[in-house]
């Protein structure tokens, strides 16, 4: 059986590693006897695109990846402060591709910060389209910056924004917020997973980090069991991380520590959540350790 796989080289190191994966793929396949024969068929994006179409993202292939069952990209780059904005987030949004899911576990013999590297077993899934990801920001001292500060002083009474400041709006949706939650709570009963939770920093941005935590609630009582919460504090084996790029982020910044709330199906579900704030923007789910 034939089975078509669009793959993007990518910048930097993206060529190295594409070059890297593509045979550890084909073994895979050969080795598990799937009958599955790929077919590469390259599409361009990035310096490569630039290069040969004069777009770092031609429609061409944007139209390609929305029919496409399989795809690879290698990593792309962006300039920082300056140049295109993000052409990842550009396919993120362009494909609607909302969750950035990694796996992240250790593997024997390499060195780790950690003292038991054997227990880190994560799942992650990041929100990848809205909250800071919108890119709905303006630079320091642009008139649209100054007219969004102006309307937040004279028109909402919010005097803490600095007219100097750069300014940056993130919005968060119940759909939004409901489809990550949704997709990781299949994710853990697929797996039977004991736990999942929400982390997020909505002790301090209530209406959005706050309720973001609230809808995933709402996700996981409606569509998926009993809706009792009861107290439990957890230590993190695999984790859905949202808002956030960083998949190990207490290895960044110590946990707030405040005391965790559990959510507790019924004997016939085996997920469970649990919201940690974090001292960062991060909303997050995470199926803690046994």
């Amino acid at each position: 059986m034939n089975k078509r796989i669009y793959w993007i080289e990518g910048d930097g190191i993206g060529p190295e590693i594409w070059k890297a994966a593509r045979p550890v793929i084909e073994a895979a396949l050969a080795a598990e006897h799937t009958g599955i024969n790929l077919e590469w068929t390259e599409l361009l994006a990035g310096d490569k695109a630039v290069r040969e179409t004069g777009s770092p993202l031609p429609e061409a292939t944007l139209q390609t990846l929305r029919t496409a069952e399989l795809a690879m990209k290698g990593p792309l780059g962006t300039p920082v402060g300056t140049g295109i904005r993000s052409l990842n987030v550009a396919l993120r949004q362009g494909l609607d591709l909302y969750a950035c899911i990694r796996p992240v576990r250790h593997f024997e013999g390499l060195e780790t910060p950690v003292k038991h590297p054997e227990r880190v077993n994560m799942v992650i899934f990041r929100e990848n389209t809205e909250d800071v990801y919108a890119g709905v920001e303006f630079a320091a001292g642009t008139p649209e910056a100054r007219k969004l500060i102006t309307f937040l002083r004279e028109e909402l009474g919010v005097n803490k924004v600095d007219e100097t400041a750069a300014v940056g709006i993130k919005p968060m949706t119940e759909a939004g917020s409901k489809r990550l939650v949704r997709r990781a709570l299949r994710f853990a009963l697929d797996q039977k997973q004991q736990s999942l939770t929400l982390v997020h920093k909505g002790n301090i941005m209530k209406f959005t980090e706050g309720a973001f935590r609230q809808w995933g609630y709402d996700v996981a009582a409606q569509e998926f069991g009993d809706p009792h919460l009861h107290g439990k504090r957890t230590r993190g084996l695999a984790a859905l991380w949202s808002r956030t790029a960083l998949p190990t982020p207490c290895f960044r910044r110590r946990c707030c520590a405040p005391s965790s709330t559990r959510y507790s199906p019924p004997p016939t579900s085996t997920a469970t959540i649990s919201p940690t704030p974090l001292r960062r923007r991060w909303a997050a789910l995470a199926w803690p350790q046994a």
